[in-house]
């Protein structure tokens, strides 16, 4: 598919599901792809911990692509990026702040080199074939989260990224209302919007609120060792806890290797000027209880991060019965249970654990129903393409934007083709999309049989039964069988030896030319050893035959 004289919009990833965004725009034989983004994997892949969009069908057509736009810094949007810049061979755009450390990534990946970022002023313009894209800084839970305005013969899109309103945003200075309602005096032709937020009927609230809440929340805990975890990427979070240190006496200790890059691009971009000077770990643990301040990662519970090792005793910062952590962050969907036995853990210890249900000490970073519906009347488009959400989101999302006028709207998912320009929104087509796995150093389908046979070799164990036969199918050998993952324990023997019994009746009564068909005699021994681990467990197990000639 090339596009003719007209205005495209395909999502690869982020129309369905909250994360992993990739967007296509299309116009006069040219695409150009907004954001590159990865999601983190759930048990339904087991051994994964990344998980991308399949990006076949521009990587087919990478003769027709100008250009990777980024609209910020979150894993979502840009985490894909190493894994792809170099096959997809464009050029990548990104203010200072995002670029630092997309560039930080490439290096990682040893591909610095051979990928050419271009670093963008904030507030600046760029011409990418027949598309020119002008950066406009919005607030949300990162510095420097930008709208794209996508200027085209076709019309003009208003691409929001992730953003939300918020009058004291600490970190950057977003566009004015103003500003966004003489956008729309210019005349929007469609808005592509964040729809995570869409069923909060309140305002997501301001940073400013934020570090009032975790001013008197710290200042409330005297002669106790306090932990804050947040979201590491969240600077003005980190510029809160740095005041809070300061004003508390307290000093500031960084614990998780995350926040120190996140604080070093932040400093290299002009952010966190005044920042206090932190301590060491060791530092921290000599200070009296009540004059430190850890900063740690890991408030969604991930296993190797410093606040889970913190609760197992297995970090240089240790607390006791009366200290405290706050969790200065929401819990992500999927991972409340790994949160869970953090706090659990924290719990055994007898420390105190403080959420936002304790006070005003997180703020979501994406729009609330009030701040669409401003958002609406600034811009007033001629459409409305909600992305950045699960389905329920975005049809919610495309009911609200009717139901605050705005004349046309379309509820698209990944893959969908829509036509924007001229007489849109209407759905083309449908094109091959999906997701990609990365397995160890090898990314491959998350549909593919690799996922499907470890999903079932957890959910039911694996036996393994070897043999030799003869060229005329008599059995020459015992039957050895292993198994993994069968909750037999006290039973393991006996079902092995009934097992062992049942395989040799099994191959012995085998007739005719199927004795020397050595398929057929190990679909033989696969179905009879799969009934026998039936019987004594109720799985139906992985079965792998090892047949050899004896």
């Amino acid at each position: 598919m090339k596009p003719g004289k007209e205005l495209l919009f395909l999502a690869l990833g982020g129309s369905g599901e909250i994360g992993m965004n990739v967007n296509l725009y299309g116009c006069n034989g040219k695409w150009l792809m907004v954001d590159l983004g990865m999601t983190f994997a759930d048990p339904y892949y087991p051994g994964v911990d990344l998980v991308f969009a399949d990006l076949s069908f521009i990587e087919e057509r990478l003769d027709d692509l100008v250009g990777v736009v980024l609209t910020h810094a979150h894993e979502d949007h840009i985490g894909a990026v190493p894994y792809f810049a170099l096959d997809l061979g464009v050029p990548l755009y990104a203010t200072p702040f995002t670029a630092r450390l997309v560039a930080e990534k490439l290096a990682e990946a040893g591909i610095s080199k051979q990928v050419t970022l271009n670093t963008i002023p904030n507030d600046s313009s760029l011409s990418l074939g027949p598309f020119d894209v002008r950066y406009v800084p919005l607030a949300h839970s990162i510095a420097e989260g930008n709208a794209l305005v996508i200027e085209t013969p076709y019309g003009r899109v208003f691409h929001t990224g992730d953003w939300k309103l918020d009058d004291e945003p600490l970190i950057g200075v977003p566009a004015t209302e103003g500003e966004l309602t003489a956008l729309g005096d210019q005349g929007v032709l469609a808005l592509v919007c964040d729809s995570t937020n869409v069923f909060n009927p309140k305002p997501s609230g301001s940073e400013g609120a934020v570090r009032s809440g975790l001013m008197d929340m710290v200042a409330g805990l005297k002669g106790k060792r306090v932990v804050v975890t947040t979201f590491a990427s969240n600077v003005a979070r980190l510029q809160t806890l740095g005041e809070v240190a300061e004003a508390t006496g307290r000093k500031l200790c960084v614990a998780g290797r995350s926040l120190d890059r996140i604080i070093g691009v932040a400093q290299a971009s002009g952010y966190l000027e005044h920042f206090p000077e932190t301590v060491s770990m060791d530092e921290a643990m000599d200070l009296p209880r009540g004059q430190v301040l850890v900063l740690a990662t890991g408030g969604q519970g991930e296993a190797r991060a410093a606040l889970a090792r913190i609760a197992s005793d297995s970090h240089p910062v240790k607390l006791e019965k009366g200290d405290a952590v706050i969790f200065s962050s929401r819990q992500i969907p999927g991972n409340e249970l790994a949160i869970g036995r953090v706090q659990n853990q924290l719990a055994a210890k007898g420390v105190e654990i403080l959420t936002d249900r304790q006070g005003m000490i997180h703020v979501s970073g994406h729009p609330g129903r009030p701040e669409l519906e401003a958002l609406y009347s600034w811009i007033r488009p001629e459409m409305l393409v909600p992305v950045h959400g699960e389905m329920r989101h975005m049809a919610e999302q495309a009911r609200l934007g009717k139901a605050c006028g705005i004349p046309r709207t379309i509820v698209q998912k990944n893959g969908d083709v829509v036509r924007l320009a001229p007489d849109g929104p209407v759905k083309l087509s449908e094109v091959r999309n999906g997701r990609l796995v990365l397995d160890g150093d090898i990314i491959a389908p998350a549909d593919g049989s690799a996922m499907s046979q470890r999903r079932k070799l957890a959910e039911s164990g694996l036996v393994v039964a070897a043999l030799a036969v003869s060229a005329v199918g008599r059995l020459t050998s015992e039957v050895e069988i292993a198994a993994v993952g069968l909750p037999l324990e006290e039973d393991m023997d006996a079902f092995i030896a009934e097992a062992q019994g049942d395989v040799e009746k099994a191959v012995t009564a085998i007739k005719g030319d199927k004795k020397r068909d050595r398929a057929a005699i190990a679909e033989t021994v696969r179905l009879t050893v799969r009934r026998a681990a039936q019987r004594w467990s109720g799985k139906k197990p992985v079965v792998q035959v090892m047949l050899r000639e004896g």
